[in-house]
């Protein structure tokens, strides 16, 4: 029996095929022996995503592989980005996501993420602290074009509609932050988020930051309202000491929710460049000290959803390198992702999400891909299952 459980989560993994692959997935195309020995020596499949909205989030694919029930616990991704900026919510707080955007006069979305801005702190200064109704809004850097923001007042409710157009219904155009509910606490919330956003417009549209900026960082777009919610410990849940390693806030509080140790490994970054070998060396120095590991990698989400499929399969190439001194160890690896993220649309997709369970039994499967995996003896089902297949391999 597996003595330890290692999830390596690669963000983004899945996606469809693509011509410029000869038709192939990134995955499909890539080389990559390390994962495809996992796959022939241990069992394969799909799973659905679980999401609320029109497409997959990080965080519902993160919770639900971690078997957290996201209609059980109402936490988004402002809780997380508004912690990990260094937000300490209180009761009654409302938490948000932000990315500073570009728009042009119009109001059309003409870049998310503002050309992938950063050192955004001019902007957020004159940002930080503005009050509307009694309701004192706290921004805070959350790294590149993101920030976190909390609403701290009276009468506050999650209950309110996303501001980005890239959710809900894929909008092309800003939309107006709604009451997902009628009560006057959601209604208020909705009214003085749609100030703030209005009156942080004028600033930003203004600000010397931007004066040079062919991309101007001139819009907030906002998502996943939050109440600080408390997650049940992981510890608790399947009596596993776990922890974390993961270069980017939101996994990295995930983690820390869940009641995972956070394990830092200088140069992990979540970009291309982030220390693979350093977070592989942290995943067989953490198996002497903790029965679940958790190893989040990004850049395979980045590069999707910049459309650069030669990037991503390179990159998944660079990961299968990374991960050939974890083949000799006594431990249960599962390999898959949070959700797929689709190249040719560049951005999150609905497409299945391949898995591999490698510590015990094997199937037919000898290529981890997309399309082999629907081969696999594990079959067809929901993410928010994935836990109790592995501790059913795990404690066999």
């Amino acid at each position: 029996m597996a003595k330890k459980i290692i999830l390596i989560v690669l963000d983004g993994l899945g996606d469809r095929p693509i011509a410029g692959l000869g038709d192939k997935t990134p995955l499909e195309a890539a080389q990559t022996p390390n994962l495809d020995w996992l796959a022939e020596k241990g069992v394969c499949g799909l799973m659905t995503p679980v999401y609320q909205t029109a497409i997959p989030t990080s965080e519902e694919g993160h919770l639900s592989l971690l078997g957290y029930n996201i209609k059980k616990y109402p936490v988004k991704r402002g809780l997380f980005t508004a912690s990990g900026a260094g937000i300490k919510m209180k009761k009654g707080d409302v938490a948000l996501r932000g990315n500073f955007a570009t728009v042009d006069k119009d109001l059309k979305v003409i870049d998310r993420r503002a050309g992938r801005v950063d050192n955004t702190f001019p902007l957020i200064k004159d940002l930080d602290g503005m009050v509307i109704d009694g309701v004192k809004f706290l921004v805070r850097y959350a790294s590149g074009h993101r920030v976190g923001i909390v609403l701290r007042g009276k009468g506050l409710s999650h209950r309110i509609s996303d501001g980005d157009p890239h959710y809900g219904k894929l909008e092309k155009g800003l939309r107006k932050i709604v009451p997902l509910d009628k009560s006057a606490s959601a209604k208020f919330t909705a009214k003085v988020l749609n100030e703030f956003l209005d009156k942080a417009h004028s600033i930003l549209d203004k600000h010397p930051f931007n004066a040079k900026r062919d991309l101007p960082a001139n819009y907030i777009l906002v998502r996943g309202a939050s109440p600080l919610v408390e997650l049940p410990s992981f510890k608790k849940k399947y009596g596993l000491k776990a922890c974390c390693i993961a270069g980017k806030i939101l996994y990295q509080q995930i983690g820390k929710f869940s009641g995972m140790d956070l394990i830092k490994v200088e140069g992990a970054n979540g970009l291309i460049s982030t220390n693979l070998k350093g977070k592989i060396s942290a995943v067989k120095k953490a198996l002497s000290k903790y029965d679940f590991v958790f190893l989040h990698i990004k850049a395979t989400d980045s590069l999707a959803e910049d459309g650069n499929y030669l990037g991503k399969k390179k990159f998944i190439e660079k990961i299968d390198k990374s991960l050939k001194p974890l083949l000799e160890l006594n431990a249960l690896i599962v390999v898959t992702a949070d959700h797929s993220t689709c190249c040719n649309l560049k951005r999150h997709c609905k497409e299945p999400i391949p898995l591999l369970i490698y510590g015990d039994g094997a199937d037919e499967v000898n290529r981890f891909s997309e399309k082999e995996c629907r081969k696999g003896k594990l079959g067809k089902f929901s993410q928010l299952k994935l836990m109790s297949k592995a501790l059913s391999l795990y404690k066999k």
